[in-house]
C-alpha cells in the first residue's frame, strides 16, 4: 500500500472527522490502511489483530467505521466478528480478498455494511469508509455475488406502491412526507409500511429498523449504493 501517500482522498461528506477502527492479522495490512485513513483525513482510534483486541483498545470508545479483515487468524468466526465490531456502536466493512462468497454472505448477513476487496485501489477503499461512516450501505459486485450465490436469498414481493413508500421511506424521508408526496393519507403509508415489514419477515430477512430497511432496499436494487466504478474516478 505504498501509494497511499500519493492518492488523493475522497472528499469527506461532513464536517466531522470519520473515526475509524481496523481489525485485520497482518501488520503490513493494518499499516497501510491506518496510513491511507490519516491521509484521507480519517482519525484512526485504534488498529489491532483480532476483533476482540480491537474492543479492549477502543475502552468504551465508538467508531464510525470498523474495517474488518474477513479471515482472521486467531480461529474466530465471521458472525461473532462482525458483531463483536457491531457491538461497539461502530459500522463494520468488510475488507477482503472476497474469493470467499459463503463467508462474505454470512458477513452481510450478521450485519455488515458491505464489503470491499483488498485488491480496490486505496482511493475506493476510503471512498467506501466515507460511505459507510454517513450510514450507508454499500452495494458494489462483491454484495450482489453473494447474495445471487445464496439460494436461501428471497426477494420480498413487493407491488409497486410499496415499492414507492419503501424508497421514499429508506431514503430518509420521514413517513408524513412519503404520504405528501405519493398523495395518499398518513395512515394508509403508515399501512404499507407495516406490509413491507411482514413481507420481509415472510421471507427471512426482518426489517424492524429503519436501517433495516434501507439495507432491504440496496438488496432488492429497490435503490442504490455506492458506484465503485464512480468511486474510482472520484466522482
Amino acid at each position: 500500500m505504498s501509494h497511499a501517500a500519493t492518492d488523493p482522498a475522497p472528499s469527506i461528506p461532513t464536517d466531522a472527522t470519520v473515526r475509524v477502527g481496523i481489525v485485520d492479522d497482518h501488520e503490513s495490512v493494518r499499516l497501510g490502511l491506518q496510513a491511507a485513513c490519516e491521509n484521507a483525513g480519517y482519525e484512526v482510534l485504534f488498529a489491532a489483530a483480532t476483533a476482540q483486541a480491537l474492543v479492549d483498545g477502543l475502552a468504551g470508545r465508538t467508531c464510525d467505521v470498523i474495517v474488518l479483515d474477513l479471515s482472521l487468524g486467531d480461529g474466530s468466526l465471521v458472525t461473532d466478528n462482525v458483531h463483536l465490531a457491531a457491538s461497539t456502536g461502530s459500522a463494520v466493512l468488510v475488507h477482503s480478498i472476497a474469493d470467499r462468497v459463503a463467508s462474505v454472505r454470512e458477513a452481510l448477513a450478521a450485519g455488515a455494511a458491505g464489503v470491499i476487496p483488498k485488491s480496490s485501489p486505496t482511493t475506493t477503499v476510503m471512498a467506501a469508509v466515507a460511505s459507510v461512516a454517513r450510514g450507508d450501505v454499500l452495494n458494489n459486485l462483491e454484495w450482489a455475488t453473494a447474495i445471487d450465490a445464496d439460494r436461501d436469498f428471497a426477494k420480498a414481493q413487493l407491488g409497486r406502491r410499496e415499492r414507492d413508500v419503501l424508497h421514499l421511506y429508506a431514503s430518509g424521508l420521514p413517513l408524513k412526507m412519503v404520504a405528501m408526496q405519493l398523495g395518499i393519507a398518513h395512515s394508509t403509508a403508515r399501512e404499507y409500511l407495516d406490509r413491507i415489514r411482514v413481507k420481509y419477515v415472510e421471507v427471512g430477512r426482518p426489517a424492524p429498523t429503519k436501517v433495516d430497511l434501507l439495507r432491504r432496499a440496496v438488496e432488492d436494487g429497490i435503490l442504490p449504493g455506492l458506484d465503485v466504478t464512480e468511486a474510482d474516478r472520484g466522482v
